[in-house]
């Protein structure tokens, strides 16, 4: 099976009332924890691959780590690019095989948005890629992205009709109060997201798919695990994963997690070299990690995102 893009799956999370997993990939063991998850729970899944992801990892090796997930697992895979800034990044992932893009010009005036993101929806249909646009900016920190609390502003429901019918995008990511990175809310918060605007902008696009970026949940075991074990991670707590649920049964066909799989590769090893401080065979301590990750997003596939069994 190659690879496949997002729309058919986001057809049938669409009218499945259940959103796919995007979770962003770095090295060989996040992408071998993730998609031995989904093929454990026949589930559907977007690999993404953040511009940082790709440079670390050398494009070539990536797209050839991804292709041997589908010869491992026989799953559907969308291999995603994640926030790309630049028409040239995103021409780039189109000419090295990914099936969807997208073009993240979120920080740029109403009209230069729309400008890029056609350019890019131009290039990416002309070679059957699909497209994710951004209106509104999340806070928080993730790799290349970083945006002030001061500088985050929500999404405004009337310009998305006109914003994806100027530039021909396939899926919108939209502000409805989640956040990059780990550091999202103080412990003694109730983050709330603001289902008011989602309704409102399912309301102005029937039948097309939301996606909601910063979901990560920062499940407290791990937080605890790095601070047990010589780190100094500050206190914060995630998106609750009922309200990403509440997302999924209604508009929001993805869900981007990247976070909580940092926090569970991290707490594992930081555990394993307190525990055994002469190891020094990265098989001992990167197994462990690779089996936590592949537990978070086993939970994240049945709990959260109701994906599950949909392969």
């Amino acid at each position: 099976m190659p690879l496949v893009s997002s729309k058919e799956m986001f057809e049938k999370a669409y009218k499945g009332g259940y959103a796919i997993g995007a979770f962003n990939v770095n090295n060989m063991e996040i992408i071998q924890g993730i998609t031995e998850a989904a093929k454990e729970e026949n589930a559907p899944v977007i690999l993404q691959v953040s511009s940082g992801a790709r440079k670390y990892a050398n494009r070539t090796y990536l797209v050839k780590l991804v292709e041997a997930a589908i010869i491992e697992t026989g799953l559907p895979i969308c291999l995603h690019l994640d926030h790309g800034d630049t028409f040239e990044l995103c021409k780039s992932c189109v000419d090295d095989g990914f099936t969807s893009v997208m073009i993240d010009a979120s920080s740029k005036s109403f009209e230069d948005n729309i400008a890029l993101t056609k350019q890019v929806v131009e290039y990416a249909h002309a070679h059957g890629v699909t497209v994710e646009a951004e209106l509104g900016t999340l806070a928080g920190v993730e790799d290349e992205v970083n945006v002030s609390a001061e500088d985050s502003s929500y999404t405004r429901p009337e310009d998305v009709q006109e914003f994806v019918e100027r530039t021909g995008c396939d899926s919108l990511a939209i502000a409805i109060g989640t956040s990059h990175g780990a550091y999202k809310f103080k412990p003694g918060t109730k983050p709330q997201l603001r289902f008011d605007i989602l309704e409102d902008v399912s309301k102005r696009l029937p039948g097309f798919p939301i996606v909601l970026h910063g979901s990560s949940s920062v499940p407290q075991e791990y937080v605890k695990m790095i601070n047990e074990n010589g780190g100094n991670m500050p206190g914060a707590i995630g998106i609750p994963e009922d309200q990403l649920r509440q997302a999924a049964k209604l508009s929001v066909c993805k869900i981007n997690i990247d976070s909580d799989l940092r926090l569970a590769l991290t707490g594992t090893i930081r555990k394993y070299f307190n525990e055994n401080p002469a190891e020094f065979d990265p098989r001992k301590y990167l197994g462990p990690a690779r089996e936590n990750i592949k537990q978070i997003v086993k939970h994240k596939l049945v709990n959260v995102l109701g994906c599950n069994g949909k392969a």
